[in-house]
């Protein structure tokens, strides 16, 4: 059988589910931002690991391809051109997919946003 309870008192009992819902959402938007500081800082990370190894393997190559060139007849300083170009347009393919990564869309706190609109519908919903 439902107890019959003043509006008063079914206010307070709203008030107190809100604030009490206001918090774990509240909670929840920090464990989700969390997730997306650390999300965003491997994809830094992820950058200059990928750019240290890149510059010391490129360098031993360079100068390698360099060679190579040269001694296939190619001036010295062409060779370098050619090879300083590939670098060049390899380095801009890598730079613009970490910072895809990290573009502001994809660091959103998206659950808690979900989660809070279906809260408010849930909160109207019974006033």
């Amino acid at each position: 059988m439902i107890e019959d309870r003043s509006t008063s008192a079914l206010m307070g009992d709203l008030v107190e589910s809100v604030n009490q819902l206001v918090r774990k959402e509240i909670q929840l938007f920090r464990a989700e931002m969390g997730e997306k500081v650390t999300q965003a800082t491997m994809a830094v990370c992820l950058i200059l690991a990928g750019a240290v190894l890149a510059i010391t393997a490129l360098n031993v190559f360079a100068a390698a391809v360099v060679a190579a060139l040269t001694n296939a007849g190619i001036s010295g300083a062409w060779a370098a051109v050619i090879v300083g170009g590939v670098l060049a347009i390899l380095a801009i393919i890598l730079a613009s997919r970490g910072i895809s990564n990290l573009k502001a869309g994809s660091l959103a706190p998206e659950r808690s946003a979900r989660a809070a609109s279906q809260d408010a519908t849930m909160v109207k919903g019974k006033i």
